[in-house]
């Protein structure tokens, strides 16, 4: 038995422009933001960092989230199927549905497949691309989970 990937030739995948990807549900509930991402939305929006920061986050331990409704399980930025703040929207959400956490064949099935309209649609995403993406991810994580703090 190889370690080979079962993503390993790539996958289809294009967005649809659905929004499920901006609704919580169950652990993939919170959007997590680091600093340049805080920075870039707070400009794309015409606020300072500091007023980004107070009033669309909350903090988590060392991070910051978007803040969440308890009557409105999709973002706050999600107008209909749209993002308010495409051209700023968090690393989080840019790399969807490349995450390392759902990458295993049975939690890709379960959490991406069974769920998100653009899997197995559009243009075949390279394995490299895939890898990018998830690297990219990891290292937001990383920075969220150690030293994502209000400058």
């Amino acid at each position: 038995m190889s370690g080979k990937k079962w993503w390993s030739e790539g996958v289809r995948f294009q967005c649809q422009g659905s929004g499920q990807c901006c609704i919580s549900r169950g652990e993939y509930g919170f959007v997590f933001l680091t600093l340049q991402d805080r920075r870039n939305m707070a400009k794309e929006i015409g606020v300072s960092l500091a007023t980004f920061t107070r009033k669309y986050t909350t903090k988590l331990g060392p991070a910051y989230h978007l803040k969440e409704e308890p009557s409105r399980p999709e973002c706050m930025f999600l107008d209909g199927n749209r993002c308010e703040v495409y051209k700023a929207r968090p690393v989080q959400c840019r790399t969807w549905p490349f995450w390392p956490e759902v990458m295993g064949a049975k939690t890709w099935k379960k959490e991406v497949a069974d769920y998100c309209p653009g899997v197995g649609k559009g243009p075949l995403r390279s394995p490299e691309d895939i890898e990018r993406q998830m690297k990219e991810q990891q290292a937001a994580e990383d920075e969220i989970s150690g030293r994502n703090r209000l400058r």
